[in-house]
Formats: C-alpha cells, structure tokens, sequence
C-alpha cells in the first residue's frame, strides 16, 4: 500500500514530532465516490469524487494542532508535520525533506454504477399505483485506503468500501400527502452489495411504508407502554445513550453518564455493546483513524456502565483505556470518539410474549428522525411507522407519533429484552463530520414513555 521510498523517513519524522511535543500522528488518505440521484422521471445529478490527502496531528499538553494537505506525498506530509510543530510552538530542527512520490497508493478506483434500470423502476412503480406523486432514487458507492503512521513510528492500514442505496417515495391521497423512505447500506463494493437483495425490494419496502401511512389513523397521545421492535433500528440507543458515552461528550461534561462507572445507570436486562470487528457490517474496520485496532468494547453490561468509548486525546486526558474509536469523516478533519457498530445484546423473551404483555401501547416498527440533549438525555423522536397494541395484538396503523422522554430513564423503564437483534446501517452525524454506523437492537419494552400524538382520546 504505502511506499517504500520515503515512509521510513516520514516514520522517523513523527517519531521524532511525537518524542518533541508529547504525541504526533499522521494520517493518510486516498479516496474515490461515485454518486447518483434519479428524481422526476430523471438523471437529476451525477458525481464523482476524489478525496486524497494527508493530516499531521501534533498533541502537546491539553492543546491539539492539526494542519491538513490535498495528496498524499512524502514532501506535503514533511511540510504538514513542520507546519503542526511550528504553530506548537516546537522547533522542527533539522529539514524536513521528501519527494513528490505518494506515501499511499492512490490507486483507489470505484466502478461506475450502471442506474439504467432507474427508468423502469421508476415507471413499474408509477404504473401499478396510482398515489405516486415523486420517485427518488440515489446510490452511492466509495472506496478509502487509510494509512496511519503512529506515534512511535508504527503503521495502520485499512482499505474500507461503501455502498448505499436509498429510494424516497411521496404519495398523494385526496389532497394528502405521505412518504415512504427505505436505504440499505453495506460494508461493500457494488458486486457484494447488489449480491444481498435488489433495488425493487428495496423501493417497495418505501412504497408500502408510505401507502400504509395515507390510510394511517391520528396517534393517541399519553404515557403508555412501548415495544420497540428490532426493526426500529437502535435509533433511540444511538442517539439518547450511545452520543453520552462518548468519552469527549463525557469530559466536556455534556454527558448525564459523566462519573458514572461502575453504577447501575440501566434496567439488568440491557447490555450495551460497541464493536468495530464485526465482519461485513456498515460500521466495521480494521483499525480505527488512529490506528488502534477494532474491537468490542462493553459499555453497560447487565445494567452497570462499565466503559466510555475514547479516542487517543480523551484516553491520555482522562486516564482512559484505548477503545478503537477514534474516527474522522476524512483527512480534513481531527479524530474523535464516534461510535461504529453500537447494539443492545440480545435478551431471553419471546417477542411474541412481550406484546401479550402490552395489553394497550404502542408498537414501533421503524423510526424517523429526533432531536436529543447530550448533556440531560432527554429526546423527542419521530416515528414512521407504529401500530396501536391492543389486547396484546398489532391492531391499527398510526401516523404523526413522537416518543418524548430521557435517555437514561428509558433504559431504566426497560422491562423487556427480546431474542431477535436487529442491526440497521446509517450515517451519524458530530461537530459536521459524518462516519457510517450500524445501530441495532432487539425487540425492547420499555414501561413508561409519553408518546405524542394528535388524538388525544387515548386513555392509559
């Protein structure tokens, strides 16, 4: 991957930063993406990028420089290093000097999709029903090879590939309107990825979900009880607990988990798990963006915060244990403590047994967007499809749900954990950066939450 020429040199260069100022890395990238966006009948846009580059990291005492460069070569990396050092406050010493042979092959190539069968999807789903009002349809494929000199001089390599397909589906119903939204992502190139289903199924599933919501009835308001269905994605794990244990989170103090160690902070059925070694899943590397090799990381085990997930600089700030989470959206930016495959372990329950146990309440089958408070954990979250539970069966579809409670309260209201995990692939978004995640979870029942909802005729 790397060459041979210079990266001894360059290896010697941050050893060196790194015995100067504290710590020193670098971080090298060589990128590709292809991306297309089918919408009104049309090739709405179609894009391909390159993305490499390298990033010097200097660490000295509680301060961080990081100076950045496009290419990937021994002299940008030289220049990048001095010019880290130098805003340090650190003298480079002697020339930093390299030549213009890249450090990383920049070799990365990305196979341009073929989308022509856009246009039949697009018009089979138009021609069997008649609600259709948009299509939208967008696959993206991308390739990164990652080099990471270490402080001590040691090397970190990963080739990851992405792909994702998503379709977006407005319907329209005596004057309403509704939509249906389905993605699939992998850990894959395109081959591998189309190898696990289809575009139809895929857009289907979006249609259904929006044709099932144009005959939805209002959701009743009140406190009742939920059953989040694995499919519901791990959406509230992921954004009402996982962001707050975060070590950066925790040590900004923005985090309701702050000080919390070895304190029971969830129900003794939740076991909370972060795991980058996973093969295949969407979250999944070979090392983290600094190096540190993937692995399983506990975070709650039986109830009990047992670990916070770190990056190199919250780990030396907080006398914390490397986890493997030190991740970046590219070069261009610095690392910190993101989650990669975040899930709760499956439980001993039925799932069907925990619906009998409902009795009224309300079934979430998959979630929508939502908004959190990293430092109290409360949450507001949308639902995009729920059904009303009654007498201990799926009754009605509802529309326009919200779940509205605190994060660390609803893992203490769990009262149920099923055997059948789920893990769904997305995006998650920090400080503007975006890195691919998996969220999973499975069936959950949680006691108490207050749903929001138009009908307020609901009586708990």
């Amino acid at each position: 991957m790397e060459s041979d020429v210079f990266i001894d040199d360059i290896r010697g260069i941050v050893s060196l930063a790194s015995r100067r100022a504290g710590y020193a890395d670098l971080y090298l990238q060589a990128g590709a993406s292809h991306s297309v966006l089918f919408e009104e009948g049309r090739m709405d846009t179609l894009s391909s990028s390159e993305a490499d580059g390298l990033g010097a990291r200097v660490i000295k005492g509680e301060n961080t420089v990081y100076s950045h460069r496009m290419g990937a070569s021994a002299s940008s990396a030289a220049e990048a290093i001095k010019e880290a050092l130098g805003n340090s406050g650190i003298d480079a010493g002697r020339p930093l000097g390299g030549g213009d042979e890249p450090l990383l092959d920049a070799d990365v190539k990305v196979a341009s999709p073929d989308v022509s069968f856009f246009h039949d999807l697009d018009r089979k789903l138009r021609s069997e029903c008649r609600f259709v009002r948009q299509i939208s349809l967008r696959l993206r494929t991308s390739a990164k090879s990652v080099l990471i000199v270490k402080g001590d001089g040691s090397l970190a390599a990963d080739r990851r590939d992405y792909t994702t397909f998503a379709a977006h589906i407005v319907l329209e119903k005596d004057g309403h309107l509704e939509t249906g939204y389905e993605a699939r992502s992998l850990l894959s190139g395109l081959d591998g990825f189309w190898r696990g289903g289809d575009a139809e199924e895929i857009a289907r599933e979006a249609l259904g979900r929006g044709l099932l919501m144009l005959d939805a009835s209002p959701c009743p308001a009140g406190n009742m009880m939920v059953l989040m269905d694995g499919t519901a994605g791990g959406t509230m794990i992921h954004e009402a607990c996982g962001h707050g244990l975060e070590a950066d989170i925790v040590q900004k103090d923005f985090s309701s988990f702050r000080d919390r160690l070895g304190e029971l902070v969830a129900s003794p059925l939740v076991t909370l798990i972060d795991d980058a070694s996973v093969p295949g899943m969407y979250g999944s590397f070979k090392c983290d963006d600094e190096g540190t090799p993937a692995q399983r990381t506990v975070l709650i085990s039986d109830g009990v915060l047992t670990s916070y997930m770190t990056d190199i600089l919250s780990a030396r700030s907080c006398g914390l244990p490397l986890s493997g989470n030190g991740r970046r959206e590219s070069y261009q930016c610095q690392p910190m403590p993101r989650m990669s495959n975040t899930f709760v372990a499956p439980g001993q329950s039925d799932s069907r047994e925990l619906m009998d146990r409902v009795g009224r309440g309300l079934l979430v089958k998959k979630m929508g967007g939502g908004e959190v408070n990293p430092t109290s954990g409360d949450f507001v979250f949308y639902v995009s499809e729920g059904y009303l539970i009654e007498n201990g069966k799926a009754g009605r579809a509802v529309k326009g749900a919200t779940l509205t409670g605190n994060g660390p309260e609803a893992l203490k209201n769990i009262v149920g954990v099923g055997r059948d995990l789920v893990l769904d692939p997305g995006t998650c978004g920090k400080y503007a950066q975006s890195v691919p995640v998996t969220d999973g979870q499975p069936t959950i029942l949680i006691s108490n939450l207050t749903v929001g909802g138009s009908d307020t005729g609901y009586d708990s």
